[in-house]
């Protein structure tokens, strides 16, 4: 009957859904699992735009919400209008068996206190370390604001039942920083449904007359390498005196303008694009048509042990990867892509330009990849550990 469903409440700040890929996979695992799942998210701005709808069975109630600009002010003033709206669409949902709160920010567990009191259980999806964040974006380790994020993480892991860590390093921050125990931390990986990705005929007219076509696909916000990328390449041209390429960057984020203001200032108006966010057609385009993928991601606190939504894509579609040396991007990739030396762009350049001189390297790497996230990093195993998760917090 499906008055006899169990209720799980998803709460989503920084991305809508289904656009939050990882979030919808988990709507999805749930539902089939007999759940009735809602989730609570901002509107999007070309897509996921109704306020309300019921999607392939998953009930969406989404609120407006304008992107911070202007530093940490401005994610205070989008926290908190984000906070109130989530406030607003739970009460009106109702009791729930779990709230399933995602970060950033780690300001969701307001919501889930007040829902436990109503008998929920808390499982807290950890898809940030918000303190190392906040450092990699703003660099101020000591000021008030980096010692609040830092307490309400604390505060987050102690309303917690459950905890969901995206890798094993997350997960030893939520047993050593949050407390928890290790029977309470569930290690559910970001993986793309490999079904998803599969390869269309490759479109020579991506590549703008060049013979080879790099691609990155992803967030652009300060902590995502964009910048670094952009230099590799002037790198490329000028140092390692290669010219034979076209790049494509498709996705959006905080610093696109300033990225898209950046290449121009560099010279490379005419062989770098940024598309923007794509459809999911699109997206398959280029990614069939690239002959190398960037996952230019610098060395910052963060983003040495988190965990690439990019890079994991990157190889379901079968394609070598350049990455700076991190700790989770070579748990990640392995042997699918080639590793320089932490922020050292010219490095980075010159590795692009040896994968483009071994078209036989550059096979070998991209079907070592693909049996990666179709073998033991796929989305199937994390599906079990989400559903163990659920079970752990659900137990009597």
């Amino acid at each position: 009957m499906p008055g006899d469903k169990r209720r799980a409440l998803i709460l989503v700040e920084n991305l809508s859904v289904p656009f939050d890929r990882r979030v919808w996979q988990e709507c999805t695992t749930l539902r089939d699992a007999g759940w009735e799942v809602h989730v609570i998210c901002p509107r999007g701005t070309k897509r996921d735009t109704e306020s309300e709808a019921v999607l392939d069975g998953v009930h969406l109630h989404r609120y407006p919400l304008t992107a911070a600009t202007g530093g940490p002010a401005g994610y205070l003033r989008e926290y908190g209008t984000a906070l109130w709206h989530t406030f607003r669409l739970a009460r009106r949902i109702g009791p729930v068996d779990v709230v399933h709160a995602c970060n950033p920010p780690d300001l969701l567990f307001l919501v889930a206190r007040m829902l436990k009191r109503q008998g929920a259980k808390f499982v807290f999806d950890q898809h940030d370390l918000v303190p190392e964040l906040y450092l990699s974006r703003f660099d101020r380790g000591q000021d008030v604001l980096y010692r609040g994020v830092c307490a309400l993480e604390r505060s987050t892991y102690r309303a917690a039942d459950v905890v969901i860590a995206t890798n094993e390093s997350y997960r030893q921050v939520a047993l050593i920083r949050g407390g928890k125990r290790p029977e309470d931390v569930f290690v559910v990986r970001s993986a793309p449904v490999v079904e998803r990705f599969h390869e269309v005929p490759v479109e020579p007219e991506l590549k703008r007359g060049k013979p080879h076509l790099l691609c990155y696909l992803g967030v652009m916000g300060p902590q995502d390498g964009v910048d670094y990328a952009l230099r590799a390449l002037v790198s490329l041209r000028d140092e390692v005196g290669r010219d034979d390429w076209h790049a494509v960057f498709v996705g959006a984020g905080d610093t696109f303008d300033e990225m898209v203001a950046l290449s121009k200032q560099l010279g490379l108006d005419d062989q770098v694009e940024f598309t923007g966010r794509v459809s999911d057609a699109d997206l398959l385009r280029y990614l069939s048509a690239a002959d190398v993928c960037l996952s230019p991601d610098p060395l910052n606190p963060l983003n040495d042990v988190s965990t690439m939504n990019k890079i994991m894509e990157y190889m379901a579609m079968s394609k070598p990867i350049v990455s700076f040396e991190l700790r989770e991007a070579r748990v990640s990739a392995g042997e699918a892509a080639l590793y320089a030396p932490p922020n050292d762009v010219a490095e980075f350049a010159r590795l692009v330009g040896v994968l483009l001189d071994a078209p036989e390297e550059r096979a070998r790497m991209g079907k070592l990849g693909q049996e990666r996230v179709s073998g033991p990093l796929a989305w199937g195993n994390s599906q079990k550990a989400l559903l163990a998760a659920y079970e752990r917090a659900v137990r009597p």
